[in-house]
């Protein structure tokens, strides 16, 4: 074991380089072997060593460089040959990373671990376009859920979205005509206020507003692109409430 090297699991956080935590820039720059999944921002990668070996295996849409299973046993047997291994992930490894995943194989292995949390897209995203996911007046419920699983319309959604809740999609782009037409057959209203962020963090951040019965056409028109997060409840239109007081209290 004294010849094994360690597995750490680092969260690079939504984009922007300034969000990473000290851990996870320090674990970056002098690491040897650097893992990486392709939405890893550029700059990020950037902060690695000169000599250092990056391995994408980056994930896309049905298209995927290596499965899951290889990846995990790539990690192994790097650490197995001595080397210490970044395997750099965007967000948090455990929301939605598959670092539960690769935590697992590494035990089983008798491989040392160890899980390097980051700012999740969620919480970067939402910090950065000014929308907060819980208000005492809006949401005191959040839910994350992944657009992008299978079986999709089989999934019970009822209840996670409406008077009181947030609920945060990701990898929702692509399927979002079918997440529309499922929330609101599991009983959401179609006028439920909603936005769309897109490469929250970066530069390049956009947020779309719109109601939940046009989110299809939304995406559609403004030509949305991966990264991007659903956010929808009424958290979204809180800007619009603030402005509408300000007004009223101005013409008093």
């Amino acid at each position: 074991m004294a010849d094994t090297g360690t597995i750490y699991l680092v969260g690079a956080g939504p984009g922007d380089p300034d969000l990473l935590t000290i851990r996870a820039a320090r674990l970056i720059e002098r690491a040897k072997i650097i893992v990486h999944d392709g939405l890893v921002d550029p700059a990020i990668m950037a902060l690695a060593r000169d000599d250092a070996e990056l391995i994408s295996v980056a994930k896309r849409r049905s298209h995927h460089t290596l499965p899951q299973e290889a990846i995990s046993d790539l990690l192994v047997r790097l650490a197995r040959s001595g080397e210490d291994v970044v395997r750099l992930k965007g967000g948090d490894p455990f929301i939605f990373g598959r670092g539960g995943e690769e935590v697992e194989v590494a035990r089983a292995a008798g491989v040392p671990v160890e899980v390097v949390p980051g700012i999740s897209a969620a919480n970067g995203a939402a910090a950065a376009s000014q929308i907060a996911l819980t208000h005492r007046d809006a949401s005191s419920i959040v839910s994350f859920v992944a657009g992008q699983c299978k079986g999709l319309k089989d999934q019970d959604w009822a209840g996670l979205a409406g008077k009181g809740r947030t609920l945060v999609i990701y990898m929702g782009v692509k399927t979002a005509p079918m997440i529309a037409e499922k929330l609101m057959e599991d009983g959401l209203a179609p006028d439920m206020p909603l936005a769309i962020i897109e490469n929250g963090t970066r530069p390049e951040m956009r947020v779309l507003r719109g109601l939940l019965a046009g989110l299809p056409d939304l995406v559609e028109n403004e030509n949305v692109v991966s990264p991007a997060l659903i956010v929808i409840g009424e958290v979204t239109a809180r800007d619009d409430v603030a402005l509408a007081l300000a007004a009223q209290e101005a013409a008093r």
